[in-house]
């Protein structure tokens, strides 16, 4: 994938992984659209960001990603890059709760279905690209859960099989591609009820996934997950060996 020359669509870019995202790509010449659920947060951040469009709305909510969608094909028809960032997860603990399926319900709404359908309302647009990609912004959490966010791993695991069949439906056609970026804690508001402070910066999930375009690296394991990465990796290797 290029590096540069770019159009890229953010989710969640307003603020954490999403205008850490926005930044490094602007800085190597691409153009960026980002969107938020809030307008004032929005406004912020584009401050920052010279030159960058902003999409306000709310991803979870169907009429949104509609609307987006269409802005999108319509006002902006060079976008050739969609990064699935936008996510929410509910901090607390089981023993605590009477309304876990609710938490659930949201969590799995707005970090896997939204995806799936605002994706499905992009691809027919990123198909006649000569060059285009979707980016689903995923998580440590894919290889276990925490107690403090007991239903967001299940999201970002169900998250994770979508990408990999996406992957597989299209690896044929060359010009798009499906990456999956797996960041462990990063030190941003979302995390911060969890201990995100202890986190990584969020410009080195930025950073990675600018090297992973640059080398046609379809998962890219951020920090601590490399560890996970490279372990699962070992295991289906060791399996695969034995069924020789």
């Amino acid at each position: 994938m290029k590096t540069t020359g770019n159009t890229i669509f953010i989710s969640g870019g307003s603020a954490g992984i999403g205008l850490a995202i926005a930044k490094k790509m602007q800085a190597m010449g691409n153009k960026i659209i980002i969107n938020g659920r809030n307008e004032e947060r929005l406004q912020k951040a584009l401050i920052e960001l010279k030159d960058a469009v902003g999409i306000q709305g709310d991803l979870s909510v169907e009429a949104d990603r509609l609307r987006i969608a269409n802005e999108l094909k319509t006002d902006y028809p060079d976008v050739n890059v969609i990064v699935n960032n936008a996510g929410t997860a509910f901090s607390y603990l089981l023993s605590e709760t009477t309304n876990a399926h609710q938490k659930a319900l949201v969590e799995m709404n707005t970090n896997y279905i939204a995806v799936i359908h605002f994706t499905e309302l992009l691809l027919p647009h990123l198909l006649k690209k000569e060059s285009s990609a979707v980016v689903n912004i995923s998580s440590l959490a894919v290889y276990g859960s925490h107690k403090l966010v007991p239903t967001y791993g299940a999201t970002k695991a169900a998250l994770h099989s979508y990408t990999v069949a996406l992957r597989m439906t299209y690896e044929g056609q060359n010009n798009l591609q499906v990456y999956e970026v797996y960041p462990p804690m990063v030190n941003t508001d979302f995390s911060a009820g969890i201990g995100g402070e202890n986190g990584i910066p969020a410009s080195e999930v930025a950073e990675e996934l600018l090297i992973a375009f640059g080398q046609n690296k379809f998962d890219v394991p951020v920090g601590e997950t490399k560890i996970y990465a490279e372990a699962t990796e070992k295991a289906f290797a060791n399996i695969a060996r034995t069924r020789e």
